[in-house]
């Protein structure tokens, strides 16, 4: 049996509306999926990572928030965001999350079949190029300035 990972990255899993709604439609996604990986006698393992850290956020490459990853391949193609109001107000100032892009029309949370046809793609897709810099965005930045310390409180969702 084949394996494969998925790394689903987020900021927050009690307060960003994005991130609990990407988690739904990503087990969603792979419950459609269950049949065909048991047929391709394949097997993925989810790889759920709350980025709490500019630290994980520069081991993972993390570049927005939810980032969903097929054996290291981003399945979004395009990387597209806009202001995401759960995650300011969680570190008290503007950050932008990701937009989904599918079919020509964006989304706040990933459709279902966006995912599906995602995962589908990266699992016989190429293998990631790791070879390009790596530099945290400064969105991201700003997210974790402004959260400090939260996490160490216990009031963030940890994974």
């Amino acid at each position: 049996m084949k394996q494969h990972t998925i790394d689903f990255l987020y900021l927050d899993l009690n307060t960003c509306a994005r991130c609990v709604a990407t988690d739904g439609t990503l087990r969603q996604a792979l419950d459609i999926l269950s049949g065909v990986l048991d047929t391709l006698d394949r097997q993925i393992l989810v790889n759920a990572v709350h980025i709490s850290s500019r630290e994980l956020a520069e081991q993972y490459r993390f570049v927005s928030s939810p980032t969903i990853r097929v054996d290291g391949v981003d399945i979004c193609s395009d990387l597209v965001e806009n202001e995401c109001a759960d995650c300011g107000a969680l570190c008290g100032d503007s950050v932008d999350c990701r937009v989904f892009v599918y079919n020509g029309v964006e989304y706040e949370q990933p459709p279902v079949p966006m995912l599906v046809e995602g995962i589908l793609k990266a699992l016989y897709g190429q293998p990631p190029d790791d070879s390009q810099a790596y530099a945290l965005p400064e969105n991201l930045k700003a997210f974790f300035e402004g959260n400090s310390g939260c996490c160490d409180e216990g009031c963030c969702d940890q994974v």
